[in-house]
């Protein structure tokens, strides 16, 4: 049996009865078209749920096993997902540290996602925001990438990135978008607030939906013949320099 056999559930019944049972789910994967009362009783349960359904071809399901999965293939998570509105309470009220969130839009290389979970904890990241559809897959490599960090730092899987920048604005946290389009360079925009750092894809970079509901845009100051940066090592940048800020603040403070 295969890795991904291994963490993977097969048909209607074993799907809902896990969900019944409290199993993480990572998303599910319903055939198009497949109708039914018992399938029907599956939706409305990953719809109370807020499990990410894909609607897929045969053809998908069946190159991935061989089984009788009735056209259901639910993938089991191997992290624990978080609630958004419970991260960031808690932050909020934690009086010791001043919050910082990731948010990542559309970033869907593995190892990627694992080097910035690695970076954002190693910075003291509260959280890390991700959307239902449209991410990495949070995988052994994924977690190999990440050292392990995966495992210590809080990921929230939300349905709508949109939503949740709307959620964290109205919770008082400064909304930071990271882009090279950006006209300030990354020290003169202050993070020392509250902040929520958004990184976008390599290929498209931040959703234009998105960007329309930031505080400001900063950009990593670039010398050389290329013009951008992997996410990950740009991600890491900003993130501490959030953190440079914040010592800093505190030294004079003091």
């Amino acid at each position: 049996m295969s890795a991904s056999n291994q963490n993977s559930i097969f048909g209607i019944r074993p799907v809902i009865e896990a969900i019944n049972a409290g199993k993480p789910l990572d998303k599910v994967m319903i055939k198009n078209g497949l109708e039914g009362e018992l399938i029907q009783e599956l939706k409305d349960l990953l719809r109370r749920k807020k499990i990410f359904a894909q609607y897929v071809p045969a053809e998908k399901l069946n190159s991935i096993t061989s089984q009788n999965h009735q056209g259901v293939i639910a993938f089991a998570a191997q992290i624990e997902y978080y609630e958004l509105e419970d991260v960031v309470t808690a932050a909020l009220e934690d009086e010791k540290k001043t919050p910082l969130f990731l948010v990542l839009d559309g970033v869907t290389d593995v190892r990627n996602f694992g080097a910035i979970a690695r970076s954002a904890e190693c910075a003291g990241v509260n959280a890390i925001i991700i959307p239902a559809k449209g991410s990495a897959q949070i995988n052994s490599d994924a977690i190999k990438s990440s050292a392990g960090a995966l495992h210590f730092i809080p990921i929230v899987k939300v349905p709508s990135l949109r939503s949740a920048i709307f959620y964290l604005r109205d919770s008082g946290i400064k909304i930071v978008a990271s882009s090279e389009k950006a006209k300030d360079m990354m020290y003169k925009v202050d993070m020392t607030p509250p902040t929520a750092i958004i990184m976008g894809s390599e290929d498209k970079g931040i959703s234009p939906d998105n960007l329309k509901f930031v505080d400001e845009m900063v950009k990593v100051p670039l010398s050389g013949q290329i013009d951008s940066l992997n996410v990950g090592v740009a991600a890491a940048l900003v993130m501490f320099e959030a953190v440079r800020q914040r010592i800093f603040d505190a030294m004079y403070e003091d």
